[in-house]
């Protein structure tokens, strides 16, 4: 059976009502709760973005029982892998290994703030690779010292480890990453139903692991609220992750979605209270090989 996750979207939410929120999840007997790491929302009208990681500290104190899981982590420019590595071993210790580290080659609209410019998708790709080399490197214990295509560690070492690293899971989206998940990670991560992402993940190691899906649903009694607020707040999802990587802020999002119309949202989303219509959305998860599945 499908373990069913909440998600903590940083994008709509202020940081205190997100901890208030992954309460009443743990108390909603949630399995697990899931948290949008991000610099800017994806569009002006979502209004929020604070910092992951603080609230996931607080989360931590928080709650006793709910799994808590980074979806996802971008370690190539914004946060430099070594910081990612005691941050997350940080969050295993405060959460008495609840924590799981979700990691990805990230978004332009996040990670251009440390300037540098964005590169293309095969360099993503080769920084992940050696973030999440580095990371599980330090999670080993000892000093490291590292020197990369695109990152040096000079004698690092993490003084506060958990006995048992974090579970590392990473993103998918096609065929490059999927064979990166399969190499390094522990669990798979994807925004899509696509059980071809599973194959090749098998394929590449993954055979038997856990695999997280998420699914965005917009509940409301009245469809039409619902609707209009999917609209308002989700436009931009449609685009799918090729675009959605590289557009630079929330203006290009709001272009980019411009002529999207409510009925095409509600055509990809869940809209208003029929129960039939959020269980097909995540039995489309499940039957493609998802073990978790986090509503958003």
């Amino acid at each position: 059976m499908a373990a069913f996750g909440y998600t903590m979207l940083c994008e709509q939410r202020d940081p205190r009502g997100l901890v208030e929120d992954v309460q009443a999840a743990e108390r909603a007997g949630f399995d697990f709760s899931v948290i949008s790491d991000h610099y800017f929302p994806w569009l002006d009208e979502m209004g929020h973005s604070p910092y992951a990681w603080s609230v996931l500290g607080a989360a931590a104190q928080a709650t006793e029982r709910i799994g808590l899981m980074t979806y996802v982590t971008c370690p190539i420019k914004r946060y430099h892998p070594a910081v990612v590595a005691q941050k997350a071993a940080t969050m295993a210790l405060l959460s008495e290994s609840r924590f799981t580290l979700g990691v990805g080659a990230g978004e332009n609209l996040n990670e251009h703030v440390t300037g540098g410019g964005w590169p293309p998708a095969d360099t993503r790709h080769e920084m992940l690779a050696e973030a999440v080399e580095i990371i599980t490197r330090l999670w080993e214990g000892g000093y490291v010292d590292y020197r990369g295509r695109h990152f040096d560690v000079d004698s690092a070492r993490l003084w506060d480890l958990p006995d048992t690293p974090p579970p590392l899971g990473i993103a998918v989206s096609g065929a490059s990453s999927c064979e990166l998940a399969g190499r390094y990670a522990d669990l798979m991560i994807a925004v899509e139903p696509d059980a071809s992402l599973g194959r090749r993940f098998d394929e590449a190691g993954g055979r038997g692991k856990p695999r997280v899906g998420q699914v965005p649903v917009c509940y409301d009694p009245d469809r039409d609220t619902a609707v209009k607020r999917a609209h308002e707040l989700f436009r931009w999802f449609g685009s799918g992750w090729k675009v959605n990587a590289e557009l630079p802020g929330t203006a290009a999002f709001a272009g980019a979605s411009q002529f999207v119309r409510p009925e095409d949202v509600a055509a990809a989303i869940p809209c208003g209270s029929d129960v039939d219509e959020f269980v097909d959305a995540v039995r489309a998860f499940t039957d493609a090989g998802f073990t978790h599945v986090a509503l958003l």
